[in-house]
C-alpha cells in the first residue's frame, strides 16, 4: 500500500479550502476536513475481518509528521495481532489507575491518627453521657498519644508507635494506660472500618500486647471514690443542712436519691412529678442508657422545696439546680467543694473514709450500698435498681421488665429517714430480722 501521498503544503490548502471529505496519505491514514479550518487525523485498519477507525488529533494540533508517526506505531502494534484501539483503552486505564493510586497515597499521608481520632470522637461522640467523657478523651490522647504518633499517616501506625506511647505511663499511671490504650484501639478499628489501614490493630491487648507489657491487674491497685462509713452519715447530713446554697442543695439531693451527681447536676423540673413523688431520668442522661424512675422520699421532696425559689424557667432550660449562669447546670466541681468548706472547719478533715481520704459525692452512692447491706432486709436486687446498676447477666435482662418501684420506695424512705437521723442504724436486730 503506498503511503506518504500527502504533504504539508497540500494539507494545509486542504483545509483551508473547508470542502468537507476524507484524504488518504496511505497506510490507514487519513485528513477528516469538516469544515474551513477544522480537520483531524483518523487510522483506519481491520481486526478479524472488520474494519475499525481511531481518532489521532486535531489539526494543526497535530501536524502530518506527527500523525504519520502515530499511524506507524498503530501498524506495529498491528503487525503483533495487537488490537490498536483495545491497547489504546487498556493503556488509558493504566495511566488513570496510576493517577488514582498516587492521589490515594497523598490523601492516606495527610490521613494522620490525630485527624482521624477528631473524626471518630465526632461520630461516637452522640453515644457519650456527658461532655466530660469527650474531654477526658481529648486530653488523654493530646498528652500521652498525639506526642509520639499524632501526625503519623493512620494506616502507618504499628506497635512500635503504641508502645512508644504506653510504656511511659504503664506503670507510672497504670489506669490512665490502660484507657489510653482502649482508646487507641477504638480508633484504629475505625479506621479499618472505613478502609484506611489494615484489619489488624497493634493496640488490640489480646494475642498482641499481652505479650509486650505486665498485666494490669497483676500490678494495678483499684481505686474506690473515698466514701463515708454509713454511721456517720446522720452527723454529716445535720452539718450539711447548714450550709447554704445551691450546691449544698445538690449534694443533699444526690446522697438521699443515690443519684450520679451528674445526673443531679442536670436534673430539670420536667422531670420531676411532686405528686406520684418520682424523678425520671431520661435514658440519655444514665448510664446505663435507660430511663430510671427515682422515688422521691420526703427528705428528698423537702430539698426541692428548697430549690424552689432558685428556679429561672425562662431560658429554656428549667434546671432544678442551675450554676451561676441560669442557663447551665452547675459545675462538676460544685459538691465536691460542698464537702471541702465542710472539712476546713477543724484542724484536720473530718468527712473521710476508713482510710482518713477525704470523701467525695461519688462516694455516698458507696455509702448507701453499705447501709442497705448492713441494715436492710430488701434483696440485693432492689439495691442494684436503686443504684441504677446495668444488670450484668444478657439473659436476666432479657426476661425483667419492672422495676421494683414499690420496693424501692419503701427502701429511699428508710434511707431518707436514716439520713434526716429519725432511724438509727440497728445492726444486729436487721440480722436478726433477716434470720
Amino acid at each position: 500500500m503506498a503511503k506518504d501521498k500527502l504533504n504539508a503544503l497540500t494539507v494545509k490548502a486542504l483545509v483551508q479550502r473547508g470542502a468537507k471529505g476524507r484524504t488518504g496519505d496511505g497506510g490507514g491514514l487519513y485528513i477528516d476536513v469538516r469544515g474551513a479550518g477544522v480537520a483531524s487525523w483518523t487510522y483506519r485498519f481491520m481486526v478479524d475481518g472488520r474494519a475499525r477507525e481511531m481518532g489521532l488529533g486535531r489539526y494543526p494540533d497535530v501536524d502530518l509528521a506527527s500523525a504519520r508517526r502515530l499511524a506507524a506505531e498503530q501498524r506495529a502494534l498491528k503487525a503483533q495481532r495487537i488490537d490498536p484501539l483495545a491497547h489504546r483503552r487498556a493503556t488509558a486505564a493504566a495511566l488513570a489507575a496510576e493517577a488514582e493510586a498516587v492521589e490515594a497515597t497523598l490523601a492516606a499521608q495527610k490521613r494522620t491518627f490525630k485527624l482521624v481520632a477528631g473524626g471518630f470522637m465526632e461520630a461516637k461522640g452522640p453515644e457519650w453521657s456527658n461532655a466530660k467523657h469527650a474531654k477526658q478523651w481529648q486530653a488523654t490522647l493530646k498528652a500521652y498519644v498525639y506526642p509520639q504518633f499524632g501526625d503519623v499517616p493512620v494506616a502507618e501506625v504499628a506497635q512500635t508507635h503504641v508502645l512508644a506511647a504506653l510504656k511511659p505511663i504503664w506503670l507510672a499511671k497504670p489506669e490512665t494506660a490502660v484507657r489510653v490504650r482502649q482508646r487507641i484501639e477504638a480508633i484504629l478499628d475505625f479506621a479499618a472500618v472505613q478502609g484506611w489501614r489494615p484489619d489488624t490493630n497493634p493496640a488490640r491487648w489480646r494475642g498482641r500486647l499481652e505479650h509486650a507489657l505486665a498485666a494490669p491487674d497483676r500490678f494495678r491497685t483499684v481505686r474506690h471514690h473515698p466514701a463515708l462509713p454509713y454511721g456517720l452519715l446522720p452527723d454529716f447530713m445535720a452539718e450539711l443542712r447548714k450550709v447554704e446554697g445551691l450546691g449544698a442543695l445538690a449534694l443533699r439531693f444526690a446522697i438521699l436519691t443515690a443519684a450520679r451527681s451528674s445526673e443531679v447536676r442536670l436534673a430539670t423540673w420536667g422531670e420531676i412529678d411532686l405528686q406520684a413523688r418520682q424523678w425520671r431520668i431520661p435514658a440519655g442522661r444514665m448510664k446505663a442508657k435507660r430511663a430510671h424512675d427515682v422515688p422521691l422520699s420526703a427528705e428528698a421532696l423537702a430539698v426541692l422545696a428548697q430549690a424552689k425559689p432558685f428556679r429561672v424557667s425562662d431560658e429554656g432550660t428549667d434546671l432544678v439546680f442551675p450554676g451561676a449562669d441560669s442557663s447551665r447546670p452547675l459545675s462538676d466541681m460544685t459538691l465536691a467543694a460542698v464537702i471541702k468548706r465542710l472539712n476546713k472547719v477543724g484542724e484536720k478533715p473530718k468527712w473521710v473514709d476508713a482510710a482518713a481520704e477525704v470523701v467525695v459525692p461519688h462516694g455516698f452512692r458507696s455509702t448507701f450500698r453499705d447501709w442497705c447491706a448492713e441494715t436492710r432486709p430488701e434483696a440485693s436486687d432492689v439495691v442494684e435498681m436503686a443504684l441504677a446498676h446495668a444488670i450484668q447477666s444478657a439473659t436476666e435482662a432479657a426476661y425483667r421488665r419492672g422495676d421494683m418501684f414499690g420496693k424501692r420506695a419503701i427502701l429511699m424512705d428508710a434511707w431518707g429517714q436514716y439520713c434526716r437521723g429519725a432511724m438509727p442504724a440497728n445492726v444486729d436486730s436487721m440480722h436478726r430480722a433477716r434470720r
